[in-house]
């Protein structure tokens, strides 16, 4: 059985604030890893993306909804303990 994440292992948002309710796998069904924003039909979104531009991406994020420096900081800190970024 694959592991069920509360965050994307991508990006690090709360998997229950996804829209779409998470990314899709090849097969069409839901991925229990990843977001719709950073995954669709079984591949990330943005293949090449470093962990570096998604830690930028996590703070301009977080800036767009006003939220103070050091809430930004932290979340973006945390992008390369992520799955998908462990790995490389």
């Amino acid at each position: 059985m694959k592991a069920s994440y509360k965050r994307c292992q991508s990006c690090g948002m709360p998997l229950n604030k996804d829209r779409n309710g998470g990314g899709t796998e090849p097969d069409g069904s839901r991925s229990l890893r990843y977001c719709s924003y950073c995954y669709d039909n079984g591949n990330f979104r943005k293949p090449t993306l470093t962990a570096h531009q998604m830690q930028e991406t996590v703070k301009q994020v977080f800036r767009k909804q006003g939220q103070p420096w050091f809430v930004a900081a932290f979340w973006a800190w945390r992008v390369p303990r992520l799955e998908r970024w462990r790995k490389s």
